[in-house]
Order: structure tokens, then C-alpha cells, then sequence
């Protein structure tokens, strides 16, 4: 009788990590890494010994520094005495204001856009390929420039609305002016308001917390929940038998009755804006550059959205259809229950990207004098103290945030809509 026995393993020796391939790429790997981080740190260093020279030792104390500038279009309470940090503050919210009304409009109108581009009707697909033909070739600053011009050439000035019998006259009950200066719109007010809470005290990051738009936002979001709960429990019937309920009247009154209920109790009112002197006071104050950087973000966005919702649904097989339309279910509820929510996994990954682009491109608000993140920090504040080094890098660090969160809260909706395997 035989035994056989395992051979014992060889040896490690230094040479197997350049001639044995179970660690040659490990060796190959490491070397390159600390290459790397030492080419990075003798980059920083040398920057740092360069500014050293120059006097410029890397410093962000000038942000604790009077800003001495104002900025026309803001969200929080600012003045020219503010710090530069507070400066950045009101730039990033303008920043961010473009970005999410931005991707809003530009989802909405992708998808209308996208869907009517696959419509049997050959004038209303026509145009729209125009439209996306259009916008998709011509640079978004041209059609930023492009809408700041028709707005100060198109509308009339504050004073034409001056008079017995004025030259322009105010919209919608006179409750909203459009002027070369911007909008002036109604402004939600409360009668019976909560309050507002003040947050961080007196320093540059600062801001006020309106409780009675908490409260109205709570509301509404718990009946958007709610009304979503009905929906599916409608889908689980429809699955179960067949026979869909109709719920639409539910979901209504979920959603607006306690929204309702909770501005009633406030007191909710709208201020409306009125010709005082020379300009329009009271109410909401929207500047034509963020009107025009807006509408042109938004549109020529849309119009690379409306290629991503058209490529969507064609990449859905056309049985999809026919065997939705053999089951009986009309064109309407065909495309949101079996077409779109199949497209979706295929129009989620680039739309990513899409929105990362209207985000980044809102830094050429400084063509037309929108003063976001790019136009505080990375203009007048890096200009006033030569700080270009340190202002870039934040500048940098913000975008990259920004980018980040969007690209994590998107990749999870992906992660949520695509097929599970049972």
C-alpha cells in the first residue's frame, strides 16, 4: 500500500514578486501607488515652498474678512459687510437654485419632448426634432447670452407700468410683472404664522428656518407618501385580479385636502408686488440673468433628456405594446405602466449625466451677471485677495460635492428601478 502526500510549498523568496505571477501584479500595483503619491506630495510641496517665496503662505483666514460687495440675487440675509465666507454661502444656495429647478424643468420638458418625438403625427414629431436639433448644436452660453437679451430688449422697464394709462400692464390679475429688471411674483405669507427659527447664531453660515413652510412641507410630503401607499395597493389589486380601481380621486384628496387644512390654519396669504418709485417692492423678486440662465440650462438640457427618453423606449421591445394593447390597456396607461417604467433602466445612467452638466454649466452664470458660487468665490472674492490657490480649491471641493451627491442619490434610484431576478 502507497500514500501519497502534499509537497511542501515552496519558500517565499524576494524574487517571486518580479518573476512569479501570483505576485507580480501586486508588486506592479504598489510601486506605482507610492510612485504616485510622491510625484502628489512633490507637487504640494513645491506649490507650498513657491508661495512660501512669494509671499503667500496657504492661508483661509481671509474668509473671516469683510466681502465689501453685494450680490444681487440671494436667498439669505446679506450685506457688503458680510465675510467672504457668507459671500460663498449665498453663492452655493444660487448655485444650487439654478441646478434644481434646472434639472426639474429639463426632466419635464425631456420627457414631454421625447415622447412626442415617437408620436404618429409627422408635424408635432417634426418639430420637436427641430427643437432638439437646435438647441443640441448650438454652445449653451449663446443661448444663455441669447435669453438675457430678449429679456432686457423684449420687456418693458418698471416705469412703462407707471401711470393713468400705462404702457405695460401686470399679469394675472395684477398679481405678477414681468420687467427687463426680472419677475416680480407673489409671495407666500402667513397671518397665523409658527415663526422663524434662528440657526448658528451670528456667524457667517447663519440662516433663519421658516416653521410654517416646515410644517406646510411636512404635510404635503407625508400625502405624497400616503397618496403612493394607495397607488400600489391599487397596483397589488390590479395584479391580483386583473381589474384595476380607480383611486385617482383619492390620491387627490390625500394630497391637496391636509395641504389645505394646514394653510388655512396658518393664515396663508399671498403678498403681492406694487409700483413704488422707480421699482417694484414687495412680493418675489426673480433677476432676469437667473430667469435667462434658467430657461436656457433647462432647455438645451431637455433637448439631450428628450434623446435619452426617445433611445429609452425604443430600446423597450415593440410586443410590450401589442401585448398591452391585446389586453386592452389605452396608449396612456400602455406607456406609464409597461413602457416607461422599462425604458427607465436604460434612461437613468445618462441622465446622470445630463444633470451633472446642468450643474457644472451653471458656472457660466457670470455671463450674464448671476452671481452663484463661480461668480463669488471663484470671482470677486479670489480677485479681492489674490487668494487664487485657496479660492480654486474650495471652488473645486463644492462642484466635486455637489457632483457626488447627485451621482449617489441618482445610482440609488437606478439601483431601485432595475429588474430583480426571483
Amino acid at each position: 500500500m502507497t500514500t501519497t502526500t502534499d509537497p511542501h510549498p515552496e519558500s517565499f523568496r524576494l524574487s517571486m514578486l518580479i518573476y512569479d505571477s501570483r505576485y507580480r501584479s501586486m508588486t506592479i500595483q504598489i510601486v506605482a501607488l507610492i510612485g504616485f503619491l510622491l510625484l502628489i506630495g512633490w507637487l504640494i510641496s513645491n506649490t507650498a515652498q513657491n508661495l512660501i517665496t512669494l509671499g503667500k503662505e496657504p492661508s483661509f483666514g481671509f474668509m473671516t474678512e469683510p466681502a465689501g460687495y453685494d450680490i444681487n440675487q440671494r436667498l439669505l440675509d446679506y450685506n457688503s459687510q458680510d465675510s467672504h465666507l457668507r459671500a460663498a454661502l449665498i453663492g452655493l444656495l444660487n448655485t444650487l437654485l439654478v441646478a434644481v429647478m434646472g434639472c426639474i424643468a429639463a426632466t419635464i420638458i425631456g420627457v414631454v419632448v421625447g415622447v412626442l418625438r415617437l408620436s404618429n403625427n409627422w408635424i408635432v414629431s417634426r418639430l420637436m426634432a427641430v427643437y432638439v436639433e437646435g438647441f443640441r448644436n448650438v454652445p449653451v452660453l449663446l443661448w444663455i447670452v441669447f435669453g438675457m437679451a430678449i429679456l432686457i430688449e423684449t420687456l418693458p422697464p418698471p416705469k412703462a407700468f407707471r401711470g393713468e394709462n400705462p404702457e405695460a400692464s401686470m399679469l394675472l390679475g395684477d398679481s405678477v410683472a414681468l420687467t427687463n429688471r426680472g419677475f416680480y411674483v407673489p409671495e407666500p405669507l402667513f397671518s397665523r404664522g409658527l415663526g422663524d427659527v434662528h440657526l448658528l447664531g451670528n456667524s457667517s453660515l447663519r440662516f433663519d428656518v421658516s416653521l410654517d413652510l416646515i410644517a406646510v412641507g411636512a404635510v404635503f410630503l407625508a400625502s405624497i407618501l400616503i397618496s403612493g401607499l394607495i397607488g400600489r395597493r391599487a397596483n397589488a389589486i390590479q395584479n391580483a385580479t386583473g381589474d384595476r380601481p380607480t383611486v385617482w380621486f383619492w390620491r387627490l384628496g390625500v394630497v391637496v385636502l391636509p395641504t389645505v387644512l394646514v394653510l388655512w390654519i396658518l393664515g396663508f396669504y399671498l403678498g403681492y408686488p406694487e409700483l413704488k418709485g422707480f421699482n417694484f417692492k414687495g412680493g418675489t423678486y426673480m433677476r432676469n440673468s437667473l430667469i435667462a440662465l434658467w430657461a436656457a440650462l433647462s432647455l438645451y438640457t431637455a433637448a439631450f433628456i428628450a434623446e435619452i427618453v426617445r433611445a429609452g423606449i425604443l430600446a423597450v421591445s415593440k410586443g410590450q405594446t401589442e401585448a398591452a394593447n391585446a389586453l386592452g390597456l389605452r396608449p396612456r396607461r400602455t406607456m406609464s405602466l409597461v413602457i416607461l417604467p422599462q425604458a427607465l433602466r436604460v434612461i437613468i445612467p445618462p441622465l446622470i449625466s445630463n444633470y451633472l452638466n446642468l450643474t457644472k454649466n451653471s458656472s457660466l452664470a457670470i455671463a450674464v451677471g448671476y452671481m452663484d458660487i463661480t461668480g463669488t468665490l471663484g470671482g470677486i472674492t479670489l480677485n479681492q485677495t489674490g487668494r487664487e490657490l485657496e479660492t480654486l480649491l474650495m471652488l473645486m471641493l463644492v462642484y466635486l460635492i455637489i457632483s457626488l451627491t447627485i451621482s449617489g442619490v441618482m445610482n440609488w434610484y437606478n439601483e431601485s428601478v432595475k429588474l430583480k431576478e426571483r
